[in-house]
């Protein structure tokens, strides 16, 4: 126990000496014009199918490898548009997660979250950040957009499913409503008892709670502005729930990468 708790506070001091870029300078630059998710978009359309993610197929996939190396290249200051930047750094995350886990990182254990999360850093735009800050320190502060807890997703069971497209400004709307949509509607991530009353969120409605209720006024305002069921959402209007939070499977979202693969870099 004593061991535990000393990880954890150490995981928190290493949190918060840790920095997000303030500015950028990648080497052998792609101005913002020609840069694409193009390469991103082909890798999730093969390798992921209804969220489960080919990982064994993912460590030899070359544009996977490119388009890392591009995300490197570009200054994501430099991308005008809210939505692009906005769609940029949701993908990012969610190659950058891919790469953690192709290189042997996992987040199943407390100690393997500090490492994935923390002490891992991924290269964009000439300079290094970590999921941990590009989630908290990044895209929560600078967007403030609730969506994107159903947009990026860190390799496990009870995230969001990864989509089998990219991110891009021009679609960005309606790619967010479909993925919150798609996520509160999942029973085996939000479940709703009618008769006793009882809303079971995600973990991340509580990790998260105070994005989701700036927006909406409460948990409940929020998720019912989703639900499918009209029935059911009007309850939620109506009648008092109590919620509660389902626990978080941290399981990997799809096939484990064979061990000569682990610890290897995407091409």
């Amino acid at each position: 126990m004593i061991r535990c708790l000393s990880l954890v506070i150490a995981m928190v001091l290493l949190v918060g000496c840790s920095t997000v870029p303030k500015s950028f300078n990648p080497e052998e630059p792609i101005p913002a014009q020609s840069f694409s998710h193009q390469a991103w978009e082909e890798t999730l359309r093969e390798h992921v199918k209804d969220g489960v993610v080919n990982y064994p197929a993912l460590a030899t996939e070359p544009r996977l490898g490119t388009y890392l190396r591009q995300l490197d290249r570009v200054d994501p200051t430099s991308l005008l548009a809210r939505e692009d930047r906005l769609a940029f750094w949701i993908n990012a995350y969610n190659a950058f997660a891919i790469k953690g886990i192709l290189e042997g990182y996992s987040p199943m254990t407390l100690f393997g979250r500090y490492r994935y999360f923390i002490a891992r850093e991924y290269e964009v735009g000439g300079r290094v950040i970590n999921l941990y800050d590009l989630e908290r320190k990044l895209l929560i502060p600078d967007f403030r957009e609730p969506r994107i807890h159903f947009a990026i997703v860190c390799a496990s069971q009870s995230c969001p499913k990864l989509r089998s497209w990219a991110y891009t400004g021009d679609k960005l709307e309606r790619q967010l409503e479909d993925s919150a949509r798609g996520f509160i509607n999942d029973p085996t991530r939000n479940q709703f008892d009618r008769d006793k009353k009882i809303a079971r969120l995600s973990m991340i409605f509580s990790w998260f709670k105070e994005d989701f209720v700036a927006h909406s006024g409460s948990l409940i305002n929020y998720v019912r502005r989703y639900v499918a069921d009209p029935v059911l959402a009007r309850e939620l209007e109506t009648t008092s729930y109590k919620v509660e939070f389902l626990e978080y499977d941290w399981r990997l979202n799809g096939p484990t990468p064979s061990p000569e693969v682990l610890g290897g870099r995407p091409s």
